[in-house]
This record gives C-alpha cells, sequence and structure tokens, in this order.
C-alpha cells in the first residue's frame, strides 16, 4: 500500500499524521510511504529523518494525495483537501463530523473511505486512539488556566500551587473522564487545591 502524509494545513497545528519512526514501520511492514516536504517541521523533523526512515518525500500536498492509497493526517481535511481525495482511497484522521455538515458532504462528494481516528475501539470499548489527545488536552487546560491567572495575562495573580503564607489556587474539575483526570493530575502536581464534580 501507498500510505500519504501531507503537512497539517489548518492554523495552529503542528502536529503531523506520521513520524518518521511510524514511517519506519509502515517500510518495515513492506508498505511505500509518500511525505509531503516540511511535514514534520512542527515536531521539529526534517525532511531528512523521513528519508533515513525510507520515505518518499515529494513537493505539494497534491502530489501526496493523487500517489497515495491511504491519507494519514492528524486534523480533519480542509476545505482545499475535500476536492483532492477520491474513491477507493482511505483517510485515517480525526474527524470530528458532528459539528460540521460541510466537512461531511465533502468527503461524501469525494467517495473516501475515512476513519475517524475518535471513534475507533478496542476489545473493550474504550477509545485506544482518542485517549492520548485527551491526556494532552486535559494537561493543558491547566497549563493555559495558570497562565491566564498571571496578572501580566490580566488574571488575579493567583499562583496555583501558593507559597508559604499564601494559600493554593482553587480548582475545580468537571467530569473525571481521560481529560478531567489529566487535569487533576497535573493540577495536583502543581501544588493546587483540586475538586473534580
Amino acid at each position: 500500500m501507498r500510505v500519504g502524509c501531507p503537512k497539517e494545513i489548518k492554523n495552529h497545528e503542528y502536529r503531523v499524521g506520521l513520524t518518521p519512526g511510524s514511517v519506519r514501520e509502515y517500510i518495515a511492514h513492506g508498505h511505500t510511504v509518500i511525505v509531503e516536504t516540511g511535514a514534520g517541521a512542527g515536531i521539529g523533523a526534517d525532511d531528512g529523518a523521513y528519508q533515513a526512515a525510507g520515505a518518499k518525500i515529494v513537493g505539494t500536498a497534491g502530489e501526496v494525495f493523487t500517489q497515495s492509497d491511504m491519507i494519514v493526517k492528524v486534523k480533519e481535511p480542509q476545505p482545499s483537501e475535500w476536492a483532492q481525495l477520491r474513491e477507493g482511497q482511505l483517510l485515517y484522521t480525526y474527524l470530528h463530523l458532528a459539528p460540521d455538515p460541510e466537512q461531511t458532504k465533502g468527503l461524501l462528494a469525494s467517495g473516501v473511505t475515512a476513519v475517524a481516528y475518535e471513534t475507533v475501539t478496542d476489545a473493550r470499548g474504550g477509545l485506544p486512539l482518542l485517549a492520548p489527545m485527551s491526556e494532552v488536552a486535559g494537561r493543558l487546560a491547566i497549563q493555559a488556566g495558570a497562565t491566564a491567572l498571571q496578572k501580566a495575562n490580566g488574571g488575579r495573580g493567583v499562583l496555583l500551587g501558593g507559597v508559604p503564607g499564601v494559600l493554593p489556587g482553587k480548582v475545580a474539575i468537571i467530569g473525571g473522564g481521560v481529560v478531567g483526570l489529566n487535569a487533576a493530575k497535573m493540577a495536583v502536581g502543581l501544588g493546587a487545591d483540586v475538586t473534580i464534580i
């Protein structure tokens, strides 16, 4: 199979569908991997790292879409990418279709077979591809909240962990799923007074 990885084009998206390590795995199992130049820049992986892993580097996303049987991304395809997908091709990415009827229409019109990472379940009903992203989201939520609490950022000047003579900040987390538990771990680690609702 020819597996393609275009550069992510959604604003503020720095992740990449395939790392050089995942390219190496595909190659070891007999697949061909096609990567758009610069696709790994956001994670610090240059084209040379992908080439060393066995990938073919191409100059444009169009070449990736044209030459690949399967497209591996992180985020949902953007409108300019919908027209590049085709019948008989497999798209493997986070889709989050519920709030995006236009994307749903675009994917249906393309004829692509799309697999949404967030819907893949394991034998126990878990979400093995969504859980890692949820862990990151929970941890980043606390970092973002702590940053917003700083006076310089318009906050009240609260230090989540407190200091001698000053009580730690209070953090209320709604929900005890993967996101909530990781937010709680991060907040507790900083020394905050944490409540999970």
